[in-house]
């Protein structure tokens, strides 16, 4: 079990971005044997280049990249996008949740993007009010963490299958649910059962208590290269 890693500090940044982007991606292999599941491109374009890119177009440019399997190959993007890069010599062992522990001091007015989601257009918004899940509308799905609304308010989050809108790995969370998220894992990275846990399970925990609003996206997650023809056909046929 890693050791307890105490808070640097309790200032914030004002809108700032986290990226995780430590995984392995073996299920996209052979594509991911010589670079992270992130950098595959989509169309020519790295799917994380694309995000960072949408990142700076509304007007975020402190961005954090946490790195783990291959993180060699990330660090360009230091000097091509400014962006400040963190590794989880851990990326092999936990799943994120342990990510975003390593940099849960940077956790307020921030979104928080899993980095092997692709985005066709930029869907980022700078003046949400609410604690916001992005979430992409899905028929018949397997094994997701289905949402449940009233209205746009999200009232229950699900592990599932059905149909309806998804967690996408694009999400903004306020200050004050940022504070709860991170108090929160920071208990279970103590607690030490946290292996097979993903961030997203702490905000399961503490879903009662964070007002979390749906926001409606285009948004792929990509896991095998079947996936990413297919999502490249339907892109070059509209």
């Amino acid at each position: 079990m890693p050791p307890f890693l105490p808070l640097k500090s309790n200032t914030f940044s004002i809108m700032n971005a986290i990226i995780l982007a430590a995984g392995l991606g073996s299920r996209l292999r052979p594509l991911t044997n010589d670079r992270p599941k992130c950098l595959v491109p989509v169309l020519g374009t790295p799917m994380v280049e694309q995000q960072i890119r949408f990142l700076r177009e509304v007007g975020i440019t402190d961005i954090t990249l946490v790195t783990g399997y291959r993180a060699d190959k990330l660090d360009y993007l230091r000097e091509r996008y400014g962006v400040q890069l963190v590794h989880n010599d851990q990326y092999d062992v936990y799943n994120n949740i342990y990510s975003l522990y390593l940099v849960r001091e940077l956790l307020g007015d921030t979104y928080v993007l899993e980095g092997d989601v692709y985005m066709p257009s930029n869907c980022l918004d700078i003046n949400l009010q609410h604690s916001t899940y992005f979430a992409a509308y899905r028929e018949n799905y397997q094994r997701e963490w289905g949402l449940l609304l009233d209205g746009n308010r999200v009232r229950e989050i699900r592990p599932q299958d059905g149909t309806g809108y998804i967690l996408s790995g694009i999400s903004y969370w306020t200050k004050s649910d940022a504070q709860l998220i991170r108090q929160r894992i920071e208990t279970l990275i103590q607690e030490g059962n946290f292996k097979d846990l993903f961030w997203d399970d702490a905000v399961l925990q503490l879903q009662e208590q964070l007002h979390i609003e749906c926001r409606p996206a285009e948004i792929f997650e990509i896991d095998t290269e079947v996936e990413l023809r297919a999502l490249e056909a339907l892109l070059q046929s509209k």
